[in-house]
């Protein structure tokens, strides 16, 4: 498995098992998500997709981004309910394990202040998935515990609001499904000028190459 595929898997045990409770009214102008009275902001997104890609060295989506940010918000919430510690050397032990024991890419999500919090929030959503199963930072790779604390998270989760921008689609079964929006051509400021600063060149060279 890339190492892109592992990110994108990120937490896969805990975001499979997240199962909104409700649906709030809508999100703020400027707001990708609203999860419990949390407001995800369309910028952070964008920083961390960004972060993370270049972290990676491949593409990482907002949406994939959003759809992490959410799964560890909703995580943090429930962490707190329960009182559930995690030190700084489990996050640590977790944000390697993440990244597949790649010391060369953990290092470079390191680098950089919003990939690496962003790969530590991960980390410590898994952990407490683990606790929840009754299981240590030992039981990253036990997929019993990993299944217990997944049922746990499913079940406090049930009270937590969570919604999505319209653009970015739906909070379905614990990830974000495209298929639900009607606006997803709609893209945020920064991807919008990325992309548009992508297809100048491509624009530049037609005329050129007519000219033959």
């Amino acid at each position: 498995m890339s190492r892109g595929r592992k990110l994108g898997a990120l937490g896969a045990a805990v975001a499979t098992v997240l199962l909104a409770g409700g649906c709030a009214a809508g999100t703020h102008p400027g707001a990708a998500a609203m999860v419990g009275g949390t407001e995800i902001s369309i910028g952070d997104v964008d920083k961390t997709a960004q972060a993370v890609t270049t972290a990676l060295g491949q593409t990482y989506s907002t949406t994939a981004a959003l759809s992490d940010m959410v799964s560890n918000v909703l995580v943090e919430k429930i962490q707190q309910q329960k009182s559930i510690t995690v030190t700084p050397a489990e996050t640590a032990v977790a944000a390697k394990a993440v990244v597949g024991g790649d010391q060369q890419t953990y290092e470079k999500f390191q680098a950089d202040s919003v990939a690496r919090d962003f790969l530590n929030q991960v980390g410590t959503a898994a952990i407490v998935t683990a606790k929840l199963g009754g299981g240590t930072v030992e039981d990253l790779q036990n997929q019993a515990k990993l299944q217990q604390g997944g049922v746990a998270l499913r079940e406090a989760s049930k009270g937590v609001d969570v919604t999505i921008a319209p653009r970015f689609g739906q909070w379905t079964d614990g990830r974000i499904d495209t298929a639900i929006s009607g606006s997803l051509s709609v893209l945020s400021p920064q991807t919008a000028a990325e992309k548009k600063a992508s297809q100048q060149p491509q624009q530049q060279q037609q005329p050129q190459q007519g000219q033959g």
